[in-house]
This record gives structure tokens, C-alpha cells and sequence, in this order.
């Protein structure tokens, strides 16, 4: 097949605001009318032009600092949301559908069998230092990944099965195949330089940061204040039309009662992340706009079945008891989704089925009546009860080979929902007698656990691509660790058909209903054996001051996120209010220190591993 060069523009428009959802509890109230009363508030300040730069700013405030501005290596959601405006990928996806769409490439063909794809790369398209984007750029970048370990960090999923990458001149790239692979329209991977990389020794040590950075994106990334900011330009001479803004600035700000305090003040331009309560406060607020969007992320808990190697050594202290499935599938009949939905969530979220979320209608499962763990303790007390768990004279049961049930939960405490959630279950599971420890802690002792097998549940959520194969891919056992530290999945889950199901998927390249057939039958083995559990998907709640930016695309549109998107479009598309809308542009970072924002100080250097740690547990593309 052949596809036609698409000289694609999303539209400009306003999203969708926040409509009535039902109302949040007392707590939630309290927080919205402290965050109305709090000083300072009430009058938004005005834009204003940045008199030291020139030119419009829109500044982002962002919960997560960067992990690395290499492509190679950067897992974390702010990271590679960066990396899209910076770096133009082979396909992009359209932002009102999320179908692939040409990106560097305008078009592409397969052969039968769909083991050679040919892909022609547009002449128009340059990096911000002059020299012309080629097919050999796209070449040495796979390439590289393919060779080096490395540079295969963070993407080397998408090129595990490449046999060959060719340039076979300047504007025509040919990949060979071992097999059929249903991604070869969604590779989320940033091509880069070859005449600025070629020279890199360290692959996995390279940081890239050498400003300004080349690009070839919408953006160029200019400069990087670790653990406070990190700056980008737009690029006048980006193939599309260029963005409307000229600067953009990512701004940390870990506290979300800091962010929201500065979008009310107008010192940032945007905010995501937002709880109920916060939503609800700012949609009384002068000059902010609320937009509110089906979750593109789920979240849950995974269950320590025995944490393992892929040669099959056990490591860890995990509850031995929890290799017992019948345990693991009575806990999650003690856990009310539909409670979290409403008194974490105030509505602003889904009850979860499988793995992937609602929104992605095409590989979305929900089990049928007969397979469903629905909320109902008193059949999780019957199931403890026949399979030998019996209550003690405290209440909490004992295994039948002897241990207590008393069970280690970690919940990331930078998350209110994760918090709140992690309350609710220490109640339930007291309900069929499980005792719970509920280890509210940072999320980096929280990966520490997770490495070390050192845990008996853990909470944890994925932001969700279009294509679902990343996601699906790190349930394989290929994602068990080679040795303790190295795994890149959030549970130790291993099963051989659900390893048939995910190469039948990703073979699949050409009928996407076999696909979503083999995907179906993966959510339901993942449900099934409970190790993965999938609690919600929590609406995406977020702002942006409508005195500062007069119009942003969604994703998908209507109805869709601004935060987060497959593809650069909220960003680049993104109308200055006025031509003195640059607010958040003029805010100094002592400015933003006055809005009660911590900075963190910088952790140090030599982290890399502690980067992919942190990265596996925390927000992640």
C-alpha cells in the first residue's frame, strides 16, 4: 500500500470545557474553597509582554523534572513529550483521530508478506542547524539502536525485529524484517542527527546537552536549569507552519497546589494533572479555561507473584502466598472501583476493565459477566475460606502453609489519587481479613522496591499510546530482568500464551481486527491471573490561562487531552491571546519561588540507572 504526501495542519480551536460531573466529597470541597480563598488569587494577572526576549511565551508547569534530553534514553513523560517538539519522527498521528499519519515520512509502501517497508522521506525537512533531514539520518538512528545497547534504552522494542535498515539514497529508507510487524506506522522514536551523533562514544551516558540542541522538530530545545526548567524556541523554518508561540518553557513545579496558585496569578500558562477539587475551583476562575478528557492512562496496583529473573532465580521477599492466584483474584473482589470512581475521583474517572482504556475504542476489553471480578467481598471471603485462609483470632487470615496475610502496599506520595486509593484498600482487604502496611513513600524508595522484588503490592499507571504495543509488550517475560535492577516492566508477570498473543498481535500488521482479537485475549489473561489490576481510568483534568492563549488543539478532537498528546499539536498549534501574551514568559524563577513552588534540589550525577528505576514507576509514555 501507498500513501500520498499529506501536507497536514491540525486546526486551531478551542477544546472542550469542563462539564457538570457529579459533585466530590467534603474533602475535595475544602480543597477547592481554600485554593478560591487563598491570597493573591483572586485577580490573574495580566499579560505581559517579555521585555528581556521579545516575542510570546507560553509557559508549562510540570510536575516531573526531565530524565535525560537524549532520545535514547528518556522515558519519562516530560521527557519524551519534549522530545516531540524537538525531534520529527517517521509517522505522526493525526490529531483529531490518532491514526498514523506522514510524518518525515510522506509515504511508504510494503511488499507481500510485509516483511520489506520502503519509506520516501520528504526533501522539505531540515535540521535547525541548515543541513537537510535524509533517509540516512532515519538509517544510523535504527541503526544505531539495533547495534548498540545503549542507544536502545528507552525504544529498542520498536527495532528488536528489524533485520536490515538501508538508505537506499537521500530520500528513500527500506527496512527488512525478521517478521511481520504491526508498528511500523507508530515507531515513537525521535530521529536524530547522524552529523551531530556519529560521534557520541557512550550511548547509555550521553546526555545531550549542547545548546542549542539540533532538531528538526517544531521547537528547538535551547536551554535546561536541571530540576527547575527547560527552554525551547520555535523553529521558523520547520517544514509545517511554525508555531505561533516563540518560546515555550516547561517549568518544574512538583507541588500542584503551587501550579494552580501560579495559572490563578497567571505566572504559567497551562497546568495539568489536576485533581477534582482543583478542576472544579478554577472553573470559577476569571480567564481560565478547563478542559477535561477521556484518561489516556489507567491506573492500579501490580501483586508480587515471586519476584524472578528470566533465567528463573527468585529474588526478593515477596509474601510467598501471593503466588496463589485464588488470593490474588479474591483481593481484587474486595476492592470497589466504582467507590474509587467516586470518592477519589468525584466522577472524573471510569471504572477499568482491561488494560488498555476506553478511549482507544479499537483495543479496549471488558470481561463478560461470567469473567468479571466484580466487587463482592462476601464471594472473596467464600474463595479465602475454601482455599484454607483461615481468620485468626485477630481477624487476619493465615495461608494455609502458615503465614500470616499481612501485606506490604507501597503508594507513591506524590499522587493524591494514589493516596487516597491506597486508604481505601487497607479498608477493604481488612474486610476479608488481609492485614495491610500501607507504605506511603516516595516514588524513588518506591522503584527501590520494586527492583529488589521487595514488596507484596505496589500502585502504579501507564499513559497509554494509540498503538498499544509498548504497554504490552513489558508484560512479556522477555521484560523479566536479566539479573535484580534491570527489568523494565512494573510486575514480575510471565506466561507463555499471553507471549504467543502479544507475537500474534504485533504479526498482525494488516488486519487490525486479528490484532484487536489477540489483544483482547491478553487483557483478559492479565484480568485473569490478577497480577496486573487495572483500578481506573481517571479522566485527564487540566487548565490554561484563555488570557494568555486564545486557542489549542486537542487530541483526539473533539473531547481529547491538551497535556500529554501522540504528537506535538497542542504545543505548535497553540494562539497567543494577544500579541502581548507571553504572561508566563516574564515570570523569574524567584517570581515562581514566590508562589510557594519547591524546587528540588538536584539529586547528582551517575544516576542512570536510578533514571530508568524511577522512570518505570512514575509517569511514563
Amino acid at each position: 500500500m501507498a500513501r500520498q504526501q499529506d501536507r497536514f495542519r491540525p486546526p486551531s480551536r478551542p477544546p472542550k470545557t469542563l462539564t457538570n460531573r457529579p459533585a466530590v466529597r467534603t474533602a475535595s470541597a475544602l480543597t477547592a474553597a481554600a485554593l478560591a480563598a487563598a491570597p493573591g488569587l483572586t485577580a490573574a494577572s495580566s499579560a505581559s509582554a517579555d521585555s528581556e526576549n521579545g516575542g510570546a511565551t507560553l509557559t508549562v508547569a510540570a510536575s516531573q523534572p526531565v530524565d535525560s534530553l537524549s532520545p535514547f534514553l528518556a522515558q519519562r513523560l516530560i521527557s519524551t513529550s519534549i522530545h516531540r517538539l524537538a525531534y520529527d519522527y517517521l509517522t505522526n498521528y493525526d490529531p483529531e483521530t490518532n491514526e498514523p499519519i506522514p510524518g518525515l515520512a510522506e509515504s511508504w509502501e510494503t511488499s507481500e508478506g510485509g516483511l520489506t517497508w520502503t519509506y520516501t522521506i520528504r526533501e522539505d525537512a531540515t535540521w535547525s542547524d541548515g543541513e537537510p533531514v535524509t533517509a540516512e539520518d532515519a538509517a544510523w538512528t535504527y541503526t544505531t539502536m539495533m547495534e548498540d545497547e545503549g542507544a536502545a534504552t528507552a525504544n529498542g522494542n520498536f527495532v528488536a525485529n528489524f533485520e536490515s535498515v538501508e538508505a537506499v539514497d537521500a530520500t528513500t529508507l527500506r527496512i527488512e524484517l525478521e517478521e511481520p510487524q504491526a508498528t511500523m506506522l507508530a515507531l515513537d522514536i525521535p530521529i536524530v542527527p547522524e552529523h551531530i551523533w556519529k560521534d557520541v562514544e557512550d550511548f547509555s551516558t550521553f546526555d545531550n546537552g549542547d545548546f542549542p540542541i539540533v532538531g528538526s522538530g517544531p521547537f528547538v530545545i535551547t536551554g535546561h536549569e536541571p530540576n527547575q526548567s527547560i527552554t525551547l524556541k520555535a523553529n521558523e523554518d520547520y517544514w509545517r507552519e511554525p508555531p505561533k508561540f516563540d518560546r515555550l518553557v516547561f517549568r518544574y513545579m512538583p507541588e500542584q497546589d503551587a501550579q494552580v496558585e501560579a495559572l490563578r496569578a497567571g505566572e504559567v500558562s497551562f497546568v495539568g494533572g489536576l485533581t477534582p477539587a482543583q478542576a472544579d475551583a478554577l472553573k470559577e476562575t476569571e480567564n481560565v479555561t478547563v478542559n477535561t478528557a477521556d484518561g489516556k492512562r489507567f491506573q492500579g496496583f501490580t501483586v508480587n507473584p515471586g519476584a524472578r529473573t528470566r533465567d528463573g532465580e527468585g529474588f526478593g521477599d515477596g509474601h510467598p502466598a501471593l503466588e496463589d492466584r485464588v488470593l490474588r483474584r479474591a483481593i481484587m473482589r474486595a476492592v470497589d472501583k466504582d467507590e474509587i470512581v467516586e470518592s477519589v475521583y468525584g466522577g472524573y474517572a471510569q471504572a477499568a476493565g482491561g488494560y488498555i482504556p476506553a478511549r482507544y475504542d479499537t483495543y479496549h476489553w471488558t470481561p463478560g459477566d461470567s469473567r468479571r471480578l466484580s466487587f463482592d467481598p462476601e464471594a472473596a471471603n467464600r474463595m479465602l475460606d475454601e482455599a484454607g485462609y483461615e481468620r485468626g483470632d485477630d481477624g487476619v487470615r493465615v495461608s494455609p502453609a502458615g503465614d500470616r496475610l499481612k501485606l506490604r502496599m507501597h503508594v507513591h506520595n506524590d499522587r493524591p489519587d494514589y493516596v487516597a486509593m491506597g486508604k481505601l484498600l487497607v479498608e477493604r482487604l481488612a474486610d476479608i481479613g488481609i492485614e495491610v502496611v500501607n507504605r506511603t513513600v516516595d516514588p524513588g524508595v518506591l522503584s527501590d522496591a520494586l527492583y529488589s522484588g521487595e514488596y507484596d503490592l505496589i500502585f502504579t499507571g501507564w499513559t497509554v499510546n494509540p498503538d498499544p504495543d509498548y504497554v504490552l509488550g513489558i508484560h512479556t517475560c522477555g521484560a523479566l530482568p536479566e539479573e535484580p535492577g534491570t527489568m523494565r516492566s512494573d510486575s514480575y508477570f510471565c506466561d507463555r500464551d499471553y507471549d504467543r498473543l502479544y507475537e500474534k498481535q504485533l504479526a498482525a500488521y494488516d488486519d487490525r481486527g486479528a490484532r484487536a482479537e489477540a489483544v483482547a485475549e491478553m487483557q483478559r489473561i492479565l484480568y485473569e491471573q490478577a497480577v496486573v489490576n487495572v483500578l481506573t481510568y481517571a479522566d485527564t483534568l487540566e487548565a490554561y490561562r484563555s488570557d494568555q492563549i486564545a486557542s489549542i488543539q486537542v487530541q483526539p478532537d473533539p473531547g481529547g487531552n491538551i497535556w500529554g498528546q501522540d504528537g506535538h499539536w497542542s504545543w505548535s498549534s497553540a494562539v497567543p491571546a494577544d500579541s502581548r501574551a507571553s504572561a508566563a514568559a516574564g515570570a523569574s524563577p524567584w517570581a515562581m519561588a514566590g508562589t510557594g513552588a519547591a524546587v528540588l534540589v538536584a539529586i547528582g550525577g551517575g544516576v542512570y540507572l536510578l533514571r530508568r528505576r524511577a522512570a518505570t514507576a512514575e509517569d511514563r509514555e
